[in-house]
């Protein structure tokens, strides 16, 4: 057991690192022996610590550097390295889509297993910083320290509002500047942490769930509106209204301002009222001059220039000439279904979660869209033969599924369906292979288009076009 042990945290040196590959990590090699590492950069030459060793592969993490990659770039944030986001800041954002598009084809081409044909070059976001239209951050009376300051043998404040250490659900790093979303955010995170400090009131112990202040959610919109939502472990009005009054005073802007009461043991408040303070309890997005509503509940994909242009190109994959029936599934808030409602004969659109469904009927009524019909349910049992009989067969299916892709029972009704076009949104190039090696029964790839939507990281979204054959 001993010997296990050591050559399990076994060094190796001067390890070149040859290529990224899936998740953000990156690949080297020793006596045959494939080994990922994260961190790093390809062109990097490195000594590596093991720190899990499997039959097929090693992980490792990088413990020296001999010599550094072309390829990087000085990252931009002072919590880089420690924060869980942003992990490619090192790379230069040029070669992140080089890799993201690699990653596309490389899931597609091994896993598929079909015929593809030439890729459209991946759709960078025109914003590589505060793109984000919502961000999260939690209140933490424990909050990490980073080694630099433990070393330094100082005190400091373990008050912290802010992310998640990477794999550790109770240590939150204290966050100064985030460059993933844009103005107000960030002065009013720090607003917040400062009059709860001032103020004695008490942040939350993750681990023994004692504590008052828990959560922070702020959303900006394209359209200029804020919505700021904080969430307490218990109902006190008087630290409430303390607290929200001074940010209702001090950040006019704020358009919706809500709280939560949250005595659960998780952070999630899907089940619980949200009370909306001052302002409406929503605020707006929009495209293209239709408004989407979006909620404290609401789903929206997070980087909306961004969004802009992958619906766009949905659209156009999808061919519609205003005489066709469009089934849009895995709608969500129905987004997609009413960004392209105008340009069809009618819309129908399925989603599993009914409050989304219910934002989705909101998102037509105030954009006077008429030709839309939304149903709520699990998708292999809405979508059924009774509501293709009353509908009637889709000329096209727009499908934008979770990150484990289609069940089987959906494929399969797609294939008995037969639309002409299917157009398959993904945020895992990966499960959407999988899909896309089901449905060439019936089906040929005609085009592929990559589209970052998360700049700094290795997340990619991808748009399949499928034609019937």
């Amino acid at each position: 057991m001993r010997n296990k042990h050591k050559k399990k945290f076994e060094i190796l040196e001067n390890i070149r690192i040859e290529e990224m590959v899936a998740e953000g990590k990156c690949l080297a090699r020793h006596n045959s022996m494939v080994i990922f590492v994260g961190g790093v950069a390809p062109g990097d030459v490195v000594d590596l610590r093991i720190t899990r060793k499997k039959k097929s592969f090693l992980e490792a993490e990088a413990v020296k550097f001999h010599a550094y990659s072309e390829l990087r770039v000085e990252p931009f944030c002072e919590h880089f390295g420690v924060c869980g986001g942003c992990k490619w800041q090192h790379i230069g954002y040029d070669t992140q889509l080089l890799y993201k598009q690699k990653q596309v084809k490389d899931n597609l081409e091994r896993i598929g297993k079909v015929a593809l044909p030439a890729f459209d070059p991946i759709m960078g976001s025109a914003k590589d910083r505060y793109y984000r239209n919502k961000l999260e951050f939690t209140f933490s009376g424990n909050g990490w320290l980073t080694k630099e300051q433990i070393n330094s043998g100082e005190e400091f404040d373990r008050y912290a509002l802010g992310f998640h250490i990477p794999g550790r659900f109770d240590k939150i790093l204290d966050i100064q500047n985030c460059y993933l979303q844009p103005d107000p955010s960030n002065p009013i995170r720090l607003e917040v942490r400062k009059y709860a400090r001032e103020h004695n009131l008490e942040f939350f112990d993750l681990v023994k769930q004692e504590g008052f202040l828990r959560n922070l959610i702020v959303r900006t919109a394209n359209t200029g509106e804020v919505m700021v939502i904080l969430q307490v472990k218990h109902d006190d009005q008087q630290a409430i209204t303390g607290i929200l009054d001074h940010l209702q005073v001090t950040f006019p802007e704020i358009s919706s301002l809500q709280y939560v009461v949250n005595g659960k043991g998780n952070e999630t408040f899907h089940d619980l009222e949200v009370v909306c303070y001052k302002g409406l309890p929503y605020i707006h997005e929009e495209m293209e001059g239709i408004r989407f509503r979006v909620g404290p509940k609401s789903f929206y994909q997070t980087n909306t220039d961004q969004a802009y242009e992958l619906y766009r190109k949905t659209r156009e994959f999808a061919g519609l000439t205003g005489e066709e029936l469009v089934y849009d599934l895995y709608t969500g808030a129905g987004t997609i279904a009413n960004f392209v409602a105008r340009q069809c004969r009618e819309v129908i659109g399925i989603e599993y979660v009914p409050s989304a469904i219910e934002d989705a009927k909101i998102n037509s009524q105030i954009n006077n869209i008429s030709n839309t019909t939304f149903y709520a349910g699990d998708m292999k049992d809405i979508l059924s033969d009774e509501l293709i009989e009353r509908h009637g067969r889709p000329d096209v299916v727009i499908t934008d599924p979770p990150r484990a892709g289609m069940h089987q029972d959906v494929v399969e009704k797609l294939l008995q369906v037969h639309p002409n076009r299917i157009v398959y949104v993904s945020c895992n190039p990966a499960t959407q292979a999988r899909d896309l090696e089901l449905l060439s029964e019936k089906y040929d790839v005609a085009r592929v288009q990559p589209v970052d939507m998360f700049p700094q990281t290795h997340h990619v979204e991808n748009i399949v076009l499928l034609n019937r054959r």
